[in-house]
């Protein structure tokens, strides 16, 4: 018989912190921001515990640019932010991207634009969170649902970092970052953790950007021996700018390729209700939880609806949006925005199916009334 194990009372921002320790990093540099401020409180006590590094910065801009000069040197690093802070980090964030530095930020969103409303929940990061930053690229994007679930996010955020030799994001709201709930978590050993692979050539040898069939090059950490260039131009195997058209051609498409063809292993979501459903709400992170409580409740008064709720946002999880919409005659996206998840999914509903947004941008969490009316009003 296993010992049960003991429900602990958890704030959303301290499971992320927690996640992000049990995923093994031990260096955070960050600015305070509210309604992501928790998560480096949290940080400046735990990492020099544990032997990490905590240093706060004097901005955004210089925070995820230590991350990534960090994680350069081997570390698993993060960041967390809000609003304001976020759009502070898009060009190093395309840095990142461009050098395949593995590191995670945390975006625990907020109103805006601008300063907007800092402890007011919204969700209207979604899109700047694929195109913030400039040029062709692909991102990986994670919105966690719930307190326990921000945890484990957090860890394979962290793991897919590695595994994909690139920055993701932990897309949290306001809503579950500062919720409190019951949260189980894993005893260590008992949740995957990834781990970043080492080269397996002399320094002498090693190509920093020569990547192998999985299309993602092995790391090596400054400090071991290995000398490399690394800069933000196009570049060459040996990490040197060049300006020839086949190799800027060839990298771009790669950099877009390692996470398309892992997209399977990154594709997160859930179902529920949603076998005979002829209307399916789509949502996330907390406007999911009103959503489910409005599906619920639409069920008990004999309506058929359903729920799916996206856990990766990006890559946008077009055949799981397919799959569980393929026989809605109506699709309701709800979210705390002016429809930017809507757009996407309208794009992918069967022909002749109604899509309908149920956006909601007051600073307070979309009540499971505003959703239950609007599939009451579809059922008629």
């Amino acid at each position: 018989m296993t010992e049960k194990k003991k429900k602990q009372l958890m704030q959303g921002n301290e499971a992320c912190a927690a996640g992000a320790l049990y995923a093994g990093a031990s260096f955070y540099a960050g600015y305070p921001i509210t309604p992501s401020t928790e998560i480096a409180e949290i940080m400046a006590k735990r990492l020099p515990e544990r032997g990490g590094r905590f240093i706060q910065m004097e901005d955004e801009i210089a925070s995820i640019a230590a991350c990534i000069g960090a994680s350069l040197t081997g570390v698993k690093s993060f960041t967390a932010t809000s609003g304001p802070g976020f759009s502070l980090m898009q060009e190093n964030l395309g840095y990142a991207i461009m050098t395949e530095v593995p590191c995670v930020v945390v975006n625990v969103q907020r109103m805006g634009p601008s300063t907007g409303s800092p402890t007011a929940p919204g969700q209207g990061d979604v899109m700047q969170a694929r195109w913030g930053t400039h040029g062709d690229h692909e991102i990986v994007v994670l919105t966690p649902g719930g307190v326990e679930e921000t945890f484990s996010l957090t860890v394979k955020a962290f793991n897919l970092a590695e595994m994909l030799r690139t920055p993701v994001i932990l897309l949290m709201d306001e809503v579950v970052g500062h919720m409190r709930e019951g949260a189980v978590l894993p005893d260590p050993g008992e949740m995957e953790v990834v781990n970043r692979k080492e080269p397996d050539v002399a320094a002498k040898d090693y190509l920093p950007y020569s990547a192998g069939e999985d299309g993602v090059p092995t790391l090596a950490s400054f400090g071991t021996g290995y000398r490399y260039h690394v800069t933000g131009l196009f570049h060459d195997e040996r990490g040197f700018p060049t300006g020839k058209p086949e190799l800027i051609d060839a990298q771009i498409r790669r950099l877009r390729d390692k996470i398309l063809k892992n997209k399977d292993k990154l594709t997160f979501y859930e179902e529920y209700l949603t076998d005979d459903a002829e209307i399916v709400v789509v949502s996330y992170g907390g406007s999911a939880r009103s959503a489910r409580a409005a599906v619920r409740e639409a069920r008990e008064a004999g309506i058929k609806v359903g729920m799916l709720r996206l856990i990766t946002l990006w890559p946008f999880p077009d055949e799981a949006v397919r799959k569980v919409c393929g026989n809605a005659k109506t699709v309701i996206t709800a979210e705390m925005n002016l429809g930017q998840v809507h757009n996407e999914v309208c794009r992918l509903i069967p022909k002749g199916a109604r899509g309908i947004s149920v956006s909601h941008v007051d600073g307070t969490l979309i009540p499971p009334q505003k959703i239950l009316s609007v599939i009451k009003e579809a059922a008629e």
